[in-house]
């Protein structure tokens, strides 16, 4: 979750890092009286995501530094719109642009992304509302049975940037993502290796399931990746909550589905792209995680257009 205090201690490693003893700049070209203001405006279409922490730079800079949002996070913008406005003194503002600008692209990047994948599924749901879709194949392609979910969820991993792991997550929900584990400590997840390592003890599937069930405490989540239809009756009978279908055709994943019948979670993953998803998710899985969410999302082209400034 992104909390003001991770906020602020990004913000503030951000700024150490771009100004670590000033800015040299501001403080040799701007008189130290001069104020100014300044529009944050939208070079392309996008969604907005990190209002609060564009304004946290500006206010770590200079606490007198006022930053107006026009936009809050989750709101689609068009190019050309205003999404803020900073005045302040001139040279904490100017200090703190690439800054606030670094995180902000960053973020709107993802959520745009994210908001992108959103669009693909949802026009299995509303076919007449694609927008550059396939509408008779979206149309003929509706899941099959109804999910855990009201529709296919679209969710983020842990392939996220070292350290910016919350702001990179609240994107995706701004984009009407969802949220995988937030971290190791959140829920069991068996993959491959984990698998393999319990196999070498003697424990067959079902069994290293039912062993891990007994170590954790009743609250506590399993999910089981599995990347074969033959691994599925096990992983039902070892009680698992989530069944990730990794790198599943689209046949084996309906019949994945078909196997789970309702038993699990269903988790599609491995190789997601926009285009691909609207099948994946007319297959009935539950929830397709998308590691390009938070590892390829381009950043969005913002920027701080001079208003004016004054002594």
């Amino acid at each position: 979750m992104l909390t003001q205090r991770i906020i602020d201690t990004a913000v503030e490693a951000a700024l150490a890092e771009d100004a670590p003893w000033g800015d040299v700049t501001c403080e040799s070209a701007i008189p130290a009286d001069e104020r100014g203001a300044a529009a944050l405006v939208a070079r392309e279409d996008g969604v907005m995501s990190g209002m609060d922490v564009f304004r946290a730079a500006f206010a770590a800079t200079d606490p007198s530094i006022m930053v107006d949002a026009a936009i809050a996070d989750g709101t689609r913008f068009k190019a050309g719109d205003t999404l803020a406005v900073v005045r302040g003194p001139v040279r904490g503002m100017l200090t703190a642009e690439r800054v606030a600008l670094n995180f902000t692209q960053r973020m709107c990047g993802i959520a745009t992304m994210t908001a992108a994948f959103v669009d693909a599924v949802e026009a299995i749901y509303a076919p007449q509302q694609a927008d550059g879709l396939d509408r008779q194949a979206a149309a003929a392609c509706r899941p099959r049975r109804p999910g855990r979910y009201a529709h296919t969820r679209i969710a983020d991993t842990r392939k996220t940037t070292p350290g910016l792991r919350a702001f990179e997550k609240h994107a995706v929900v701004c984009g009407g993502g969802h949220n995988h584990r937030q971290s190791l400590s959140d829920a069991v997840m068996l993959k491959d290796n984990h698998l393999a390592a319990l196999a070498a003890r003697g424990l067959g599937l079902a069994q290293a399931i039912r062993h891990v069930r007994e170590q954790v405490g009743h609250t506590v989540h399993i999910e089981v990746e599995v990347d074969r239809l033959d691994q599925i009756p096990a992983v039902l009978a070892g009680g698992a909550d989530t069944i990730m279908l990794d790198n599943f055709t689209l046949d084996d994943t309906r019949r994945g589905v078909e196997l789970i019948d309702g038993r699990a979670i269903v988790e599609a993953s491995g190789n997601m792209t926009l285009e691909r998803v609207p099948a994946v998710a007319a297959t009935g899985v539950d929830v397709i995680s998308v590691g390009a969410l938070t590892h390829s999302a381009r950043a969005i082209d913002l920027g701080l257009d001079w208003v004016e400034a004054r002594s």
